[in-house]
């Protein structure tokens, strides 16, 4: 326990408070039982550090890791009834989904430490996800995406601004910030700035690891994959990650992947889920989730750009932006005369000479145009969709 208190402590001192991610404050902290989950990297146990320091009493406060030596030897439901007994209140644990059987273990330390507010992280979403179907009436889970372009502003060169709704960036609210070179900041952004480790040494290494601990580890761990599917795997993502964009056969891609079709689906699944890519439906049913997939992107840009490097198409990179930036707070569809839909809007993404062509048969259509600072009319600039929150 001492040990564990003073690795807390060394957390603590070393957790900025400057910025917090959009998150922080979206999160009902009143809760007994919550979970905050998102891909490797984008800052969760950073957050649950600066609200452990910002807000939680630290004498009856402990933040551990699932992956500390500790529990290899020790019952972490054993553990939570010794720390309550020397008055704690708040449990954070990181990485939950290292120790098997979590959600077991979470479902009695809640039942039997009443008097424990406990709040945990996971990386692999995969695992989350099912877990968290085992604690539906005790949990409140969280799903976190990365950086948005208004916060890599903020992190990465103190430029701070208020977050925009879809309606305020339509209506030309957005204001180019004083003094800002908008476009090429906009440029860094979509390299790297959807990580906030880019701020520290050896950002594309890191990356990397990343992307191979999710396809080498978290999605073959729970798929119980052998080593050939999980090389299947990131093949497929390898060929996602260098169309314009990736419209699926599932055939086609059978054939090249050597694998039925029926598995083929299932790899998308495992990509999505753990937050490698995004799938673009049409509007099936009206119900979220149900459409047909007509098109397959990355997750985010700064993926694009590490897996497919000097061939990164920048539309793709555009439509990637665009849909990861929009369907955090709006439900983003296939268009059947553009590129997207939300709600009542249509949506055509391009460079600055892109025309109006496409969205002539549209209601309410807008230009999404590239390489531009302001908008006029039903042109708007793609950056400012990077203010949503």
């Amino acid at each position: 326990m001492n040990r564990l208190q003073e690795y807390f402590d060394n957390q603590l001192e070393a957790t900025n408070s400057d910025f917090h991610r959009y998150m922080f404050e979206r999160i009902d902290w009143d809760n007994r039982l919550i979970g905050l989950v998102g891909p490797r990297g984008v800052g969760k146990t950073t957050l649950m550090l600066q609200h452990a320091k910002e807000e939680l009493p630290r004498h009856s406060t402990l933040f551990v890791t699932a992956e500390d030596m500790y529990f290899a030897t020790n019952n972490i439901v054993e553990f939570a009834a010794d720390f309550v007994k020397k008055g704690g209140r708040y449990l954070i644990i990181d990485e939950i989904h290292k120790m098997e059987e979590w959600s077991r273990y979470l479902k009695l330390i809640y039942d039997y430490q009443p008097k424990l507010n406990v709040i945990f992280t996971g990386s692999s979403i995969l695992d989350i996800t099912k877990g968290t179907h085992d604690l539906s009436r005790r949990a409140i889970t969280y799903s976190m995406q990365g950086l948005s372009f208004r916060e890599y502003l903020s992190l990465f060169h103190s430029i701070n601004e208020n977050a925009y709704s879809l309606e305020q960036i339509l209506n030309h609210k957005v204001k180019n910030p004083v003094g800002a070179q908008i476009l090429v900041l906009f440029k860094d952004y979509l390299r790297k700035g959807y990580y906030p480790f880019a701020k520290e040494n050896q950002y594309d290494s890191r990356l990397k690891q990343v992307i191979n601990n999710t396809l080498e580890m978290d999605i073959p761990q729970y798929a119980k994959m052998n080593i050939s599917t999980g090389r299947k795997v990131k093949q497929l993502l390898g060929i996602i990650s260098r169309s314009v964009p990736f419209k699926p056969n599932m055939s086609t891609l059978s054939t090249v992947l050597g694998t039925s079709r029926n598995s083929t689906a299932d790899y998308f699944v495992y990509l999505e889920e753990a937050g490698m890519i995004a799938q673009l439906r049409d509007k099936t049913s009206g119900v979220r989730g149900l459409g047909k997939v007509n098109k397959v992107y990355l997750d985010n840009p700064a993926l694009i750009y590490n897996l497919a490097e000097e061939e990164a198409n920048i539309g793709n990179v555009r439509e990637t932006f665009f849909y990861n930036q929009m369907r955090l707070n709006q439900e983003v569809e296939s268009s059947d005369i553009a590129d997207f839909t939300i709600g009542n809007y249509t949506f055509e993404v391009g460079g600055k000479n892109k025309s109006q062509k496409q969205i002539e048969s549209a209601e309410k259509g807008y230009i999404v145009k590239d390489d531009i600072e302001s908008g006029y009319l039903n042109v708007i600039p793609l950056w400012m969709f990077g203010m949503n929150y």
